[in-house]
C-alpha cells in the first residue's frame, strides 16, 4: 500500500539557521466513489452511494466497511463481488469502486438518511442529522459483555501499532485503526487520511477475514469521536481505546450500548469513561 500512498514533493525546510531544498513525502488524498449494484437478475440497478476522500489502498475493504456499517450488509457474503469499477468506465477507474450485492439481498437505503457525501476529516458531516446515524446504531451487533483486557497489556497497544503504521512512519498525516485479541495480539491494521476511512477499511477486512469482532479491542491512532463508536458498535466490538480523547457524544453512545471506552491512551495512563468492568486494574491503580 505504502507506494501508493505517498506522494513526495519539493520543500524548502527552514530551520533556525539553515534553509534547505529538499522534499517531503505527503500521504496521498484521492475521491473514491462508492458505488451500488443490487436487485433482482433481469433489474440490477448501480447507485452512486457514497463519495469520500481517501488515501488509496484497501478500497474493497473500505467499501465492505461502510456498507457494513450504515447498516446495508449484514456481512461480507452478502457480497458478490467489490472491484474498482469493473462495468464499464470511463473515468479513472482507480478511483471508482463497484459493490456488486447477491440477488436474494433486500436492500434498503432508507436505513440511513443521510446525504452520501463524506470528507477525510469528518464522516459524520454528510449525514442528515444526528437522529439518523441514531436510527443506523439501531441495527447493531449485540456486545460481547464478557470481554475482559488488563490494564497491563492494554499500555502495550500504542507500541504495538506504531510499529505496524508504515505510511504514517514516512509522513506523519495519517490516522489508523488497530484490531488486537485480548491478549494484546494484533490481528489487523489500516491507515487512511480520514479517521472514519480507516477504521472501514478495518472493519471490512475483518469481515472478509471472519474475525470475531465481538472478542476483539478497537485502538484508534487519534481521538475517538461519535461516528468511530458507532462504527465499532455496528460491529459489536466491546472495548475501544483511543491515545487521544473522546467527544461528548461518544461517551454518551458508547455508554448506551454498554462498549467499554477508554481514552487518552499513552504514557502508562488511561482514562476510562463507559463500562470499566472489561478492564482489569490492579488494585494499587483503583482510587474509587
Amino acid at each position: 500500500m505504502a507506494e501508493h500512498s505517498i506522494k513526495r514533493v519539493p520543500v524548502i525546510k527552514v530551520t533556525h539557521l539553515v534553509n534547505d531544498e529538499t522534499t517531503d513525502a505527503l500521504a496521498i488524498e484521492e475521491p473514491l466513489e462508492i458505488r451500488l449494484e443490487y436487485g433482482e437478475a433481469d433489474n440490477r440497478i448501480i447507485k452512486n452511494i457514497s463519495v469520500t476522500m481517501r488515501t488509496p489502498g484497501h478500497d474493497a475493504e473500505l467499501a465492505t466497511g461502510f456498507l457494513f456499517t450504515e447498516g446495508i450488509i449484514k456481512n461480507s457474503k452478502d457480497i458478490l463481488v467489490a472491484d474498482h469499477c469493473f462495468i464499464a468506465c470511463t473515468e479513472n477507474k482507480e478511483n471508482v469502486i463497484q459493490v456488486s450485492l447477491r440477488e436474494d439481498i433486500i436492500t434498503n437505503l432508507q436505513n440511513t438518511e443521510r446525504n452520501f457525501y463524506t470528507t477525510s476529516s469528518c464522516g459524520v458531516c454528510g449525514k442528515g442529522s444526528i437522529d439518523a446515524i441514531r436510527t443506523v446504531s439501531a441495527f447493531t451487533q449485540p456486545v460481547n459483555d464478557d470481554q475482559t483486557i488488563t490494564s497491563e497489556i492494554l499500555h502495550q497497544l500504542p507500541d504495538k501499532l506504531r510499529q505496524h503504521q508504515q505510511v504514517f512512519a514516512d509522513t506523519g498525516g495519517l490516522h489508523a485503526s488497530a484490531l488486537f485479541n485480548l491478549s494484546g495480539e494484533l490481528l489487523l491494521a489500516r491507515e487512511d487520511v480520514g479517521r472514519h476511512n480507516a477504521l472501514d477499511k478495518l472493519i471490512g477486512a475483518a469481515l472478509n477475514k471472519n474475525l470475531l469482532l465481538n472478542q476483539s479491542v478497537l485502538l484508534l491512532s487519534g481521538r475517538a469521536s461519535f461516528e468511530l463508536v458507532q462504527k465499532a458498535a455496528m460491529a459489536g466490538i466491546p472495548i475501544i481505546a483511543s491515545v487521544g480523547a473522546p467527544s461528548s457524544l461518544a461517551v454518551e453512545l458508547a455508554e448506551e450500548f454498554d462498549i467499554t471506552l477508554a481514552g487518552f491512551l499513552r504514557d502508562k495512563r488511561f482514562n476510562i469513561y463507559t463500562a470499566a468492568h472489561r478492564i482489569i486494574l490492579p488494585v494499587y491503580e483503583t482510587t474509587y
